[in-house]
């Protein structure tokens, strides 16, 4: 292809919420991803933040990467503003952009939005699948943002949970996420007006708040002997002593874990609780059967994802393929 006629594909935010991808593909693009990290055939670089207005909460995060079988290296970029609800906005808003990692060539730019959504909720699953225990019966969500419809989704779809409870800060977004569970997925799902009835004893915790500023509002106390515990918020909202319980930590990149300005687990690794050394593995190390996942009913484990941009790259090629075979998207010439 000459210089003069190269083309990309724009995929919007309709085009992905029209396509026809199922839980099954997009677990399947995540993980292959881990693979590929797990393999050495990838390369993550840990994000960067951009804090544009100090005034206004929110900033943009920078994630980067490539996936060698795939061909393709990418860059996404996505708004993180807690307020956003208040215009209907979405908290959090992304755009993708995709290379041909041997040429540099551009190839694709996604409304990454739902796609970070529903990568996010991909990784706490796979992470669920090899860390949680298979006879897992009670789930804890804290947060009812874009992600935790997605944590709900793909978690109700691989354990058989008995018990699906859901606190967040304001009464009205759990409420709605609680319904829209129940009408789409047929999940019954318990609302809780507190952090602990929602929390205490349950089998797998995912903490998925939006703070506007690091508060332990989740006690160690709280989490049983045996538990998974999956953390990410941007702000923390864990005590220093939840690490001490742990069998077994685990996050998807530690690169970009022991960097920058944000985490659940970030003043752990500032104070020296979390360092490599104490860190029990990467994800993608459990996927290629490098280390094993969970061992024991009574192991108590913290998986702890920052987000990869190889999700991202991996998740927004499956649905340039879907949109291939389905006809969407737009082809835009760029030179």
């Amino acid at each position: 292809m000459s210089a003069s006629a190269l083309h990309l594909i724009f995929l919007n935010g309709e085009d992905v919420d029209r396509l026809d991808v199922s839980d099954e593909d997009i677990l399947g693009a995540i993980e292959m991803g881990l693979r590929a990290q797990g393999l050495g055939e990838a390369v993550i670089e840990p994000r960067v933040h951009l804090e544009p207005n100090p005034s206004v909460d929110g900033h943009f995060n920078i994630l980067r990467g490539s996936i060698g079988p795939l061909g393709l290296a990418g860059v996404k970029i996505v708004g993180d503003f807690v307020d956003n609800h208040l215009l209907g906005l979405p908290s959090e808003v992304a755009v993708l952009n995709l290379f041909d990692s041997a040429t540099g060539v551009p190839t694709a730019i996604v409304d990454a939005t739902a796609i970070t959504a529903m990568r996010t909720g991909a990784m706490t699953a796979i992470g669920a699948r090899y860390l949680a225990r298979p006879d897992a019966r009670v789930l804890a969500h804290i947060g009812a943002r874009g992600t935790a419809y997605w944590n709900l989704r793909l978690l109700g779809g691989l354990f058989d949970f008995e018990e699906i409870r859901l606190h967040s800060r304001r009464p009205e977004s759990r409420e709605a996420l609680a319904r829209r569970v129940q009408d789409e997925l047929g999940l019954a799902v318990m609302v809780t007006a507190d952090w602990e009835t929602c929390v205490r004893d349950a089998d797998v915790v995912i903490e998925a708040s939006r703070l506007r500023r690091p508060e332990p509002l989740l006690r160690t106390e709280w989490i049983k002997q045996g538990a998974l515990v999956i953390p990410y918020g941007t702000m923390s909202a864990v005590e220093l002593s939840l690490t001490d319980i742990m069998d077994k930590i685990v996050v998807d990149d530690w690169g970009q874990s022991a960097t920058g300005r944000f985490g659940a687990l970030k003043a752990h690794v500032d104070t020296g609780k979390l360092t490599r050394e104490t860190l029990y593995g990467e994800l993608c190390e459990i996927v290629v059967g490098r280390k094993p996942g969970r061992e024991r009913p009574d192991e108590t484990i913290l998986f702890w994802h920052r987000g990869l941009s190889l999700s991202d790259i991996a998740l927004g090629n499956l649905f340039l393929e879907r949109a291939a075979e389905q006809g969407l998207g737009q082809r835009l010439r760029f030179a």
